[in-house]
């Protein structure tokens, strides 16, 4: 995954608190089986309103979400993530979230910062105002600004590092690719092995 150190985006105020994963994504549109192509899926039943925060021209382009209280509660859906990150979102900022989704998010690549509910309201007043107002997010510094105003946030330390590396599972494991090919190499033969099976195609190959 992309590494993650500074963003500076339009930021989208939500304000809704308890935003479930089924909101996020509907189940209907979890038939994939791959990352992407989920964009359209995002918060698909409240878009549909011509008056929802995202489809107002100032924040068709946000990469920032403000949202409320709870987001990302409910059941274990990691197309909730995947589908913020196709719409074009790269960090989202709220009081509290879903411990699961925030968990999901992180491992990922999409930044989740918690911030206390008064900081939320300053930023939702800010940019419901001025919704060109840039906002950033610095995970190197670990703090939000906007309209030269400041704001720190904590993140787990095992997190941010993999964020600001971009490590996710697979390439924390591939970093020690070399002693897992010596040690398959060195390991007694008759351990089991994860060989490919013998079946009736490959054993005429």
């Amino acid at each position: 995954m992309d590494a993650f150190t500074e963003h500076t985006g339009i930021a989208a105020p939500l304000r809704i608190s308890d935003i479930d994963t089924d909101q996020i994504i509907p189940a209907r549109f979890c038939v994939g089986v791959t990352k992407t192509g989920y964009a359209d899926a995002l918060l698909h039943d409240w878009r549909l309103d011509p008056e929802f925060v995202l489809n107002q021209p100032g924040f068709r382009n946000a990469t920032i979400l403000v949202a409320g209280e709870n987001f990302g509660v409910g059941s274990s859906r990691e197309m909730a993530v995947w589908a913020l990150q196709n719409y074009g979102f790269k960090a989202v900022l709220a009081p509290r979230f879903g411990d699961i989704f925030r968990g999901n998010s992180l491992k990922n690549g999409l930044l989740t910062v918690t911030l206390e509910q008064s900081v939320i309201d300053e930023l939702w007043s800010l940019i419901g105002a001025r919704p060109d107002c840039p906002v950033t997010v610095d995970l190197v510094r670990r703090e939000v600004r906007a309209s030269g105003a400041s704001y720190p946030f904590e993140l787990d330390g095992n997190a941010r590092w993999r964020l600001l590396h971009g490590y996710d599972d697979i390439s924390l494991t591939l970093r020690d690719v070399e002693d897992i090919d010596a040690y398959e190499t060195s390991r007694r033969p008759t351990l089991p092995t994860t060989a490919r099976p013998i079946t009736a195609e490959t054993s005429h190959a």
